[in-house]
């Protein structure tokens, strides 16, 4: 049976793609961000997923504005790294599983989820920064990639509460795969940030760190906010911190905090790592 190892949260700005790409992971500005991703790869090295599930959003790179589903799953054989415009040199292909995929998006869709199936996909920064800062120092990607894509762009958007009843529906489908994996889920995005308007730039440091502590302990309390609050507070951009509350929702109720680390300016944003273990 598939078993969900944990979950881990990261930015995904396009930014941390072109420090990678230029080795200024030990630069004074980048050092601090890069310093919180040790104790991730040392877990990751320790349990050794099978399968990474991330959650991210796409960019215009699959779906732009006149067309955009609100949840997609890729269901393909392998994952392309398209050139987005950033500079930033493409990395090689993220095998995928297509039975896994397509066993986990008919359960979803069993759970009333209506999801976009994607059995073609390229994917973006928002996949390929996580993917490259969990596993970038491998020769090879050790584990298979499946992009589970959230709509944080076009709205209406799904509300905090029914992405975390995604992640919850996303556990049963992952439990109920007969075949032996090792799961983890990688929700990714935000914390606080803003791209344009009056409030570009705005970071809310207070909003993060009670937003991490409360993603480990009591999830449901960013449930309770509409979409228009959580902007309010971290900024149009940080409504992505929703797609977080996937992979939470896939966890058990009470978790074990592996790992908590934030830093703020990166590009603009706070940025976040949390990585949680199962706590039965």
């Amino acid at each position: 049976m598939a078993k969900i190892v944990g979950g881990i949260t990261t930015s995904h700005i396009p930014s941390i793609g072109n420090a990678m790409a230029n080795h200024l992971q030990q630069d004074d500005y980048w050092k601090p961000l890069f310093d919180g991703y040790g104790p991730v790869k040392e877990w990751l090295e320790e349990v050794k997923p099978d399968i990474a599930i991330i959650v991210y959003n796409d960019h215009g790179l699959n779906f732009f504005l006149d067309t955009v589903p609100t949840f997609a799953m890729g269901c393909a054989r392998e994952y392309y790294n398209d050139d987005e415009g950033w500079g930033i040199p493409t990395l090689a292909p993220v095998q995928g599983d297509e039975e896994f995929s397509w066993h986990v998006v008919q359960k979803l869709i069993e759970s009333e989820f209506d999801m976009t199936i994607c059995q073609e996909m390229k994917v973006d920064h928002g996949f390929m920064v996580p993917m490259n800062l969990m596993w970038g120092d491998k020769e090879t990607w050790p584990v298979k990639g499946i992009p589970l894509a959230v709509n944080t762009v076009q709205h209406p958007l799904p509300s905090a509460l029914r992405c975390f009843k995604l992640g919850k529906a996303l556990k049963t489908a992952i439990e109920s795969y007969p075949e032996d994996a090792k799961v983890v889920l990688i929700g990714t995005g935000g914390l606080s940030h803003q791209l344009q308007g009056e409030r570009a730039g705005i970071i809310n440091p207070d909003f993060d760190i009670e937003t991490m502590d409360k993603i480990v302990n009591d999830p449901e309390w960013l449930t309770r906010f509409s979409n228009a609050e959580i902007m309010e507070h971290a900024g149009t951009e940080g409504i992505e911190v929703i797609m977080w509350l996937v992979m939470r929702g896939a966890l058990t109720d009470n978790v074990k905090l592996i790992h908590k680390h934030y830093h703020a300016p990166v590009s603009n944003t706070g940025a976040g790592i949390l990585v949680l273990e199962n706590d039965e």
